[in-house]
């Protein structure tokens, strides 16, 4: 592959080659240094213009890790505060030695443009409500880490799905994988037209959980407009969060997922979080390792 900037660049024997490829890496990360010299040389530049705690970080400790050099560039104390556009900012950074991008940005479709203004490979952190590929990738690992595979996993999606590039990112990920996925949620926070995912949907998170294997939490993405679409944060939280009532609803082996940030006491409880159930931090800590794949396969590493 060239770039990785949706889960549809992928087909199932690409996705579980990413999947095993992380799975190694893991081990790597375990020793005591945790690195390897393979991308020595090389520089990968993290070009952020929204915020982000855990999917920059990961990748800048996934690119040192892998012996890479990283330039991490924040529009905040840049030249975009002089009206320097996104394509001069991204073709300094390759004249200043950039090999790889990786691209976070509010606008769906930022990161495909970059991969066609730059000569070296684009990885989408994130662009408006449309993917987050890396995100679905590491929680693909999670769960098969946790179940030994996805096939027949029943995975339920609560949330903010109309406005979730994760939800997006999962939904493909997940079925391609073999999981069954629903869509739980008010309906003014799912997609209007659901005719090309292949789910089912619920509006009733009671209904749903004593048959789910997963239940992945999203945020209320206030800052894309979900705010004033809610009587509340707090209403929605009474009927979509997840609790300790609900978690007992659950089967006895399944689990709690959320890619952060999290809201405690709006769509999970704080008990909730920090339960044994939860997979929060696992998804976090294996988010290095599948980082580290993505890039060492887009640098040709063999």
């Amino acid at each position: 592959m060239k770039h990785l900037l949706s889960i549809s660049d992928l087909d199932r024997a690409e996705i579980e080659d990413l999947l095993t490829l992380a799975a190694e890496f893991s081990s790597v990360l375990e020793r005591d240094i945790p690195k390897v010299p393979t991308l020595r040389g090389r520089t990968i530049a993290t070009v952020f213009f929204e915020a982000s705690t855990r999917t920059r970080l990961s990748f800048e400790r996934a690119a040192k890790a892998l012996s890479a050099d990283v330039m991490s560039f924040a529009p905040g104390t840049s030249s975009v505060t002089k009206g320097e556009s996104l394509k001069d900012t991204v073709l300094t950074l390759e004249a200043t030695g950039a090999d790889l991008f990786v691209v976070r940005h509010g606008s769906v479709g930022a990161a495909a443009r970059v991969a066609g203004w730059v000569n070296g490979p684009v990885i989408n952190g994130g662009d408006g409500a449309h993917q987050h590929p890396t995100q679905a990738l590491l929680d693909a690992l999670t769960l098969r880490q946790r179940f030994g595979k996805l096939d027949g996993l029943k995975v339920g999606i609560v949330g903010d799905i109309a406005n979730s590039r994760v939800a997006r990112s999962n939904i493909d990920a997940f079925t391609k994988l073999g999981a069954q996925v629903e869509l739980i949620a008010p309906s003014p926070l799912l997609p209007v037209d659901l005719s090309a995912f292949p789910v089912t949907v619920s509006g009733s998170l009671e209904d749903s959980l004593p048959h789910l294997d997963v239940v992945y939490l999203l945020r209320v993405q206030i800052e894309r407009g979900s705010g004033p679409i809610l009587p509340s944060l707090a209403e929605y939280g009474l009927r979509f969060g997840m609790n300790r009532q609900r978690l007992q609803m659950l089967p006895a082996d399944a689990v709690v997922m959320h890619p952060g940030p999290i809201n405690r006491g709006v769509e999970i409880t704080a008990d909730v979080a920090d339960d044994p159930r939860s997979l929060v931090l696992d998804q976090v800590q294996n988010g290095v390792s599948t980082r580290m794949a993505v890039i060492f396969r887009l640098l040709g590493a063999s």
